[in-house]
């Protein structure tokens, strides 16, 4: 049975019987029919070396009230003497087709295993529904379709975790990074010179192949998400949010649909705890703000919107410098503009870590599934909210 709680958050992943817990949360809302798609990865233990499977539940709403389905195990996501880890789901619009991301990682071995020998053991791979996680095809194995020749400087690789996008194009946008070989001596790699970089996956024939983009070269970034942003002149930017262990998240803004990335800097106003932590970004359309500045042109209508979009960002991420904790919402109705992050509304305090958001633009309202409890591992929580109630919550400045 599903746990609510005072905030309004219900548990949908959590600790079990047997010690099994769930991590690395990731979330889709699909319009038509209104629906959650809720993922995470079933673990023997919260450590990365203990993932088993991912599962899934799946919220319809029904009368205005939202019905969680019970959790079931995505059965074809798997390789044999492997885990499976970080799902990344996509849904194409057109062909209405959902895409589930995730890589399958030999077993006992762990990331920094594969960094200091530069021998990779994850696989990316993938399945697909056409009935929202109800029925999933066999396993579809990427790796070297995706990579080519970037392959052989892979030490090892990882997507998401998190959620994709397609642009209005429909283009499928799926986020992603390894740890790239810069620097080898007698045939073996320098762990020192072994950098990590994000970038994209994207497909433009709804998912029949797949491509890499270019990678954040600037600095060193590992978990990211993307968000299309909506320019006043009809163009669109993909902006990109990575996870970095300096303090501070990575920013980019993509011109082409994420195959190269331009202007990566760290933003001071999106702290990271030490080591860093996965964050969520999305986009959200104020359609109503938008066609009325159009109308007017007013001053504080610009103030609004910002001087070069008519989209907002919306962020998901701990909101201290020193550990993973009070999970707040921060939202840049600015984005091309520096500074122009609001302060967090805090949503869970204490220990929290890994998030994602799903815009219900059709509603006006976002979810946010996140890892709470007992050491930001012991359940996975969902809340959703309304614009008008993030507004009212979040400060200002």
């Amino acid at each position: 049975m599903d746990t609510p709680s005072t905030s309004g958050a219900v548990t949908l992943f959590g600790k079990e019987d047997n010690g099994f817990v769930h991590r690395i949360p990731a979330l889709l809302y699909i319009q038509q029919p209104p629906t959650f798609l809720a993922f995470a990865e079933k673990r023997s233990s919260p450590r990365d070396q203990d993932a088993l499977f991912i599962v899934m539940r799946r919220g319809v709403e029904q009368n205005g009230v939202l019905h969680w389905e019970n959790e079931r195990v995505v059965a074809n996501a798997k390789m044999p003497g492997c885990r499976t880890m970080n799902p990344c789901p996509v849904y194409d619009e057109k062909t209405k087709t959902l895409f589930l991301f995730f890589i399958c990682v030999r077993r006992n071995v762990s990331e920094m295993h594969q960094i200091l020998t530069g021998r990779n053991a994850a696989r990316l791979c993938c399945v697909t529904s056409n009935d929202l996680g109800t029925n999933w095809s066999l396993l579809k194995e990427l790796t070297e379709e995706i990579l080519g020749e970037d392959l052989r400087n892979c030490a090892t690789l990882a997507v998401g975790p998190g959620h994709g996008i397609q642009a209005p194009s429909g283009r499928l946008i799926v986020p992603a990074y390894l740890y790239y070989i810069h620097c080898r001596m007698c045939c073996l790699p320098i762990p020192f010179w072994t950098k990590p970089h994000s970038f994209t996956i994207y497909s433009d024939d709804q998912g029949s192949s797949w491509h890499k983009g270019d990678m954040l070269w600037g600095q060193k970034t590992v978990e990211c998400e993307m968000a299309e942003v909506v320019c006043r002149n009809g163009s669109h930017l993909l902006y990109c949010s990575a996870r970095t262990g300096k303090h501070f998240r990575v920013e980019a803004v993509s011109q082409n649909q994420g195959m190269a990335f331009a202007n990566s800097h760290y933003c001071q106003e999106l702290c990271e705890p030490p080591h860093g932590c996965q964050g969520s970004v999305v986009c959200y359309e104020p359609l109503e703000e938008a066609e009325e500045l159009e109308k007017t042109g007013s001053e504080a209508n610009q103030s609004l919107t910002g001087e070069g979009t008519t989209s907002w960002l919306i962020y998901s991420h701990p909101t201290s410098s020193t550990r993973r904790v009070d999970l707040g919402i921060y939202v840049n109705k600015s984005p091309l503009e520096p500074n122009s992050w609001t302060q967090p509304w805090i949503i869970c305090r204490g220990p929290s870590g890994y998030s994602d958001l799903a815009v219900c633009q059709d509603t006006h309202a976002v979810g946010c599934l996140y890892e709470c409890g007992l050491n930001a591992c012991e359940k996975i929580d969902f809340r959703r909210f309304s614009i008008q109630e993030l507004m009212d919550k979040v400060p200002s400045g």
